[in-house]
């Protein structure tokens, strides 16, 4: 399973205005910039993901996005959603009728795809925006979840103060 970049680029846009205050407001064009993601993309993902009530758009002279949820309560795992659909490892994972020898109760391979994609959106599900944001208010702060193994270090120079003195 590969992410494709919109993804990649919505979780680059959730986490910067994660680290903004509460409520701040800014530009789709701050975002395009600051995350040199293109602004074709950043438009249709903000779109997106404002669909899927993660950011919240804001009309007018002072228009803008701002988060429509605390960071701590949006995940991996509803961004990945929003811009992918269900996570899902294989077609019979969606319908039964997807699997052509109609076999999917007694599988061996289905039950262990289905045990497995549980894994995979239980770890997405992990890891919210707050905690993916905090090594970046505070060098040091730990990323990971109360429990498990992330890697040792999170990308940096993401965020509103990135390249800032």
């Amino acid at each position: 399973m590969i992410l494709n970049r919109a993804t990649d680029y919505a979780f680059r846009a959730v986490l910067y205005l994660s680290l903004l205050p509460a409520g701040q407001v800014v530009e789709g064009k701050t975002i395009s910039e600051d995350e040199r993601i293109p602004m074709r993309f950043v438009l249709k993902i903000l779109r997106t993901l404002s669909q899927a009530g993660i950011v919240r758009s804001h009309r007018g002279v002072k228009g803008g996005y701002s988060l429509a949820r605390p960071p701590a309560e949006i995940t991996m795992l509803d961004v990945i959603e929003a811009m992918e659909g269900p996570v899902r490892l294989n077609r019979c994972l969606i319908s039964p009728e997807e699997c052509n020898k109609r076999f999917t109760s007694k599988c061996p391979v289905h039950r262990a795809l289905y045990a497995a994609q549980q894994a995979l959106r239980d770890q997405f599900r992990r890891y919210n925006f707050e905690m993916l944001a905090a090594p970046l208010r505070q060098p040091g702060a730990p990323a990971a979840p109360p429990s498990g193994s992330p890697p040792d270090k999170l990308p940096t120079g993401s965020g509103p103060s990135a390249g800032r003195p």
